[in-house]
């Protein structure tokens, strides 16, 4: 505000206006300035509304969780800098020392570290479970367990977890059921009509969708249990940006559209890859020889998401060459953007493995996961026909 002396260092708030603007203002301000001592105690009270501390909140933030709470069916999520932020706010925000944790066994990579290296050395026991298997699950069960983490489908190998019955045995042994919904989404899947109690995303995939913002969201059905994730984010500083919530909400805005368009033409590849020679298996859950098929038409509802992953005949060497003949494809380890993206986790996602384990979980070094873009599926299928060609070509694995 103005004084007598005339304008100090900070200028005048904006200009009021009769109109507003179409578009979400940027709000890069760390800290919000309040009128009195009195004032800062009613809004850090719950009295009133505002923003002190961005670490704490700030209104992009609270817009793009807002969009999620819509479509996730939820109420109050919490907005943090990446989807690991969000993984680590509901695995290190919830549990304590003692706690047992299980785990699928497909976990993204980074979640596997999580719960095979930094969990226990916290305090937090682990295990690994088939999150297709419930009985594999209920094996893995102590009296000291409070958790089950799983994908809804697995990252890469695509594989459906039995979300039904996992509930059903989370519900009847009093254990909180998480799911990670960032490959399926709401477009596809809701997790909380079916049963979980905790929903994960990582917004810098498909949400977002163009490779320019890492975000992640987490929101518990109990308002209780969201709050003490939102206090453990706060306190640990997994605050996201607010020019990444920004041009989140901005990807949002088209992310049905995008999403829609994706899927088409991963089906249409997938079926085209298992054409081709050179090429082991599609993996793909709306293909009638996916091993999950029935489940995922009883979950997803007819969706197949846009991601697809196969195998080449070869190794390391066919992988070399596909990438290198995968004209106009981005060889990087995300998924989501616009543009048709190729991941190797041997080399990527999955390189903490042990060749053994890797293999174990059908990963070879002919393993690919696609996350399919918005291009002309006609085009995909012609890059696609070449680098297969090209890795045929490959003798050997030098």
């Amino acid at each position: 505000m103005k004084n007598a002396r005339g304008s100090l260092v900070r200028p005048d708030p904006l200009p009021a206006s009769a109109s507003q603007p179409v578009v979400t203002p940027l709000s890069p301000s760390v800290v919000y300035a309040s009128e009195t001592p009195d004032m800062l105690d009613d809004q850090y009270d719950g009295r009133l509304h505002g923003y002190t501390y961005s670490r704490e909140g700030h209104p992009n933030a609270d817009v793009v969780a807002a969009r999620m709470d819509v479509l996730e069916g939820a109420q109050g999520g919490v907005m943090t800098g990446s989807g690991m932020a969000a993984v680590s706010a509901v695995l290190m925000g919830l549990l304590s020392a003692g706690d047992h944790v299980i785990g699928g066994t497909q976990l993204y990579g980074r979640s596997l570290r999580l719960m095979n290296e930094d969990l226990p050395r916290l305090g937090i026991a682990t295990t690994l479970a088939d999150p297709g298997d419930v009985s594999a699950v209920r094996a893995a069960i102590r009296p000291e367990t409070r958790m089950v983490l799983v994908e809804v489908v697995s990252n890469p190998t695509l594989r459906l977890a039995d979300i039904t019955g996992l509930a059903g045995l989370c519900r009847e042994r009093g254990i909180l059921l998480v799911v990670d919904n960032t490959f399926t989404t709401p477009r596809a899947f809701r997790p909380f009509d079916h049963g979980a109690d905790i929903v994960i995303h990582s917004l810098t995939k498909l949400l977002a969708g163009h490779s320019d913002v890492m975000l992640g969201y987490a929101v518990a059905r109990d308002p209780e249990l969201t709050e003490k994730l939102r206090v453990f984010a706060v306190t640990t500083g997994l605050t996201p940006s607010p020019f990444d919530c920004w041009l989140a909400e901005r990807g949002m805005l088209s992310f049905e559209l995008r999403f829609d368009r994706a899927q088409q033409s991963a089906a249409i590849l997938a079926d085209h890859l298992a054409t081709l020679p050179g090429v082991r298996r599609v993996i793909y859950p709306m293909r009638p020889d996916h091993p999950d098929h029935a489940r995922a038409a009883q979950l997803l509802a007819g969706q197949g998401c846009n991601m697809v992953s196969f195998e080449l005949t070869g190794g390391r060497g066919a992988a070399n060459a596909f990438t290198r003949a995968a004209d106009g494809l981005s060889f990087a380890p995300t998924l989501g953007d616009v543009g048709t993206t190729l991941s190797h986790p041997a080399s990527s996602s999955h390189r903490s493995m042990s060749a053994a384990d890797r293999e174990a979980n059908g990963l070879s070094e002919g393993f690919f996961r696609v996350s399919v873009g918005l291009e002309d599926p006609e085009q995909l299928k012609a890059v696609f026909t070449d680098a297969v060609a090209a890795a045929g070509m490959v003798q050997s694995d030098a």
